[in-house]
Order: C-alpha cells, then sequence, then structure tokens
C-alpha cells in the first residue's frame, strides 16, 4: 500500500468521477484507474463503481473514506512534523574530557555553526565515567574522550578514532627544564606537579609513570585547560597529550611550551563516542561526520 493510493482514492471522491479526478491530479484515466485497482486487490474491496458511464466511488469505498483520511492526516501530520524539525532550531549536547580543545574541538564546531546556523551545541566538561552515564541515559549525544593506547573499548558504544598523539610535558619557557631535549621521570618528581583528577586518563597515566614515587609537590585538577593555565601561571608542569598543547592560545602567546617525555610510554588516543542503539539525528551525524573531517585534516 503507498501513500499516493490512498490520495487518490480521496480524489476520486471529492471529484464524484475518475475522469474529473484525473484531469486534478494531471494523470490519464488509465493510469489513475489502474493504481486504484491495485489498492483493491491488496484490500479485497471493491472502491470504485465502474461503469460504462464512467467511474465513481463505490458504497464500499465510501465506507472506508473515514480511515482513509485519518490515515492521510496522520501522514501530513508527520511530513508537518519532520519540516519543522528541519527547519526549527535544536540543541546538540556533547561531553569531553576537555581534550585537543583548540586542534579539534573549537575548528569543528565552528564549521558546525555555518552549516547549522540555528542549532546550538552545548558542550559539558566532564570525566569519563559521566560521560558514558549520560550518553547511555541520553542527556548526551556525543562524547569527546581519551584512552590510553591498548585500552579496552566498551561495547555500548560506537567509537571513531580521531587522533594519536605522544605525551609531553607542559611547562613555561623560563623553565629551568625548557633547556633539556627531553624530560625524565626523575625531572618530574623534583618539580611541583600538576596531575589531574582521579577518574581521568592522563591520572592514570602519571600513576603508571611514576610507579608509586611521590613528587615533590602535586595539585590535582580537572582537565587540561585548568592545568595548562595554572602552568602559565608558574604553579608547577603537567603532562599532556601533545595535542591539547599544540596550538593553544597560551602557547601562541609565549606563555606554556612543551617537551618530549622519556621513556615516552603509551600514545593517548581521542575517541569520539556515540550510544550504539538510536539513529542519530541529522544535526548529530552532521557533527559526528565534521569532528572525523577535521581530525583527518589535523594528522
Amino acid at each position: 500500500m503507498r501513500i499516493e493510493q490512498l490520495e487518490y482514492v480521496r480524489a476520486v471522491t471529492r471529484a464524484g468521477s475518475l475522469r474529473r479526478a484525473a484531469e486534478e491530479l494531471h494523470l490519464s484515466q488509465p493510469a489513475l484507474s489502474e493504481t486504484v485497482r491495485n489498492l483493491e486487490r491488496e484490500l479485497g474491496v471493491g472502491l470504485l463503481d465502474r461503469k460504462r458511464s464512467g467511474a465513481r466511488i463505490s458504497d464500499e469505498g465510501r465506507e472506508l473514506l473515514p480511515h482513509i483520511e485519518s490515515v492521510l492526516d496522520a501522514v501530513d501530520r508527520l511530513r508537518r512534523a519532520a519540516d519543522h524539525q528541519h527547519n526549527s532550531s535544536r540543541i546538540v549536547r556533547m561531553g569531553t574530557v576537555h581534550t585537543a580543545t583548540v586542534p579539534l574541538l573549537v575548528p569543528t564546531i565552528r564549521l558546525f555553526r555555518e552549516q547549522h546556523p540555528d542549532t546550538q551545541v552545548e558542550v559539558v566538561g566532564a570525566q569519563q565515567a559521566d560521560i558514558h552515564r549520560a550518553l547511555l541515559d541520553g542527556s548526551l549525544d556525543l562524547g569527546l574522550i581519551n584512552h590510553l593506547e591498548g585500552d579496552d573499548r566498551s561495547p555500548d558504544f560506537a567509537a571513531t578514532d580521531l587522533m594519536t598523539g605522544r605525551v609531553v610535558v607542559c611547562l613555561r619557557p623560563d623553565d629551568p627544564l625548557a633547556e633539556l631535549d627531553a624530560i625524565g621521570v626523575d625531572d618530574l618528581l623534583a618539580q611541583p606537579l600538576i596531575v589531574m583528577r582521579a577518574g581521568y586518563v592522563m591520572h592514570r597515566y602519571v600513576h603508571r609513570l611514576l610507579a608509586g614515587r611521590q613528587p615533590r609537590f602535586s595539585y590535582s585538577t580537572d582537565g587540561a585547560e585548568l592545568g595548562k593555565l595554572m602552568v602559565a601561571e608558574g604553579l608547577g608542569v603537567t603532562v599532556l597529550p601533545d595535542f591539547s598543547v599544540f596550538g593553544d592560545p597560551l602557547e601562541r602567546a609565549g606563555l606554556i611550551t612543551h617537551r618530549p617525555l622519556e621513556p615516552a610510554g603509551a600514545q593517548v588516543q581521542t575517541v569520539l563516542e556515540r550510544r550504539i542503539s538510536g539513529a542519530m539525528p541529522r544535526a548529530v551525524r552532521d557533527l559526528h561526520d565534521l569532528f572525523a573531517d577535521v581530525a583527518r585534516a589535523f594528522r
């Protein structure tokens, strides 16, 4: 059963004859009659009285007409709702562990706004576990998180790998460690160390790196952005993926820099995740695809 078959039956009823309905629909009478006949075969009911003088709606067709009108009204409401959703603004919500903000997040949102000027993007900073919970309950559409190379991935999410980076030490240019070509663990232990709070991948990375040894003094903070600000203010050094430092406004302003970490250890992978179940709305799908495009260009 096709929608146009029902629309043709309604047209014949309103016009009073097959001939007039065909004229209004700009169809030939044989084509219109055959379309209705296919519907009659499917329903097992004669919808038209066909006589030598012409064809018009049958008594059985008139009895079914309220049901036909109900279906067509529902289709009209569906089309109006879809059109409203297409044209009206909505909100895309995404969570981030504050990873790759400058090279990935900011340019992607800028491009998305050009394509969807009426769609708001709400960016929520959170830990990975909180982002996963929000993805599962539907309060977030996408999640931008980090994995350490070799980590197991959750089967509850579809993941798109975006960026892979080595770990570096982020420090001020006037820090004595900036004179070194590479910074080792012993160098870190002698400095005030700004570490990510438990629940962040970089907290786990530093815990493995130090292997139980304690730095001279340490701060605990949420996310890379605050960590870089604390470095710029001279409070210490921090350990981050290189893509969290490259091109950062603080780096461009000469307030922070970076040096390789030795031994390098596992690389950090930035991944865009979404819930497996359920289709992505068009705006969410477009934002997802833009993330992949921007990451590809950055690589």
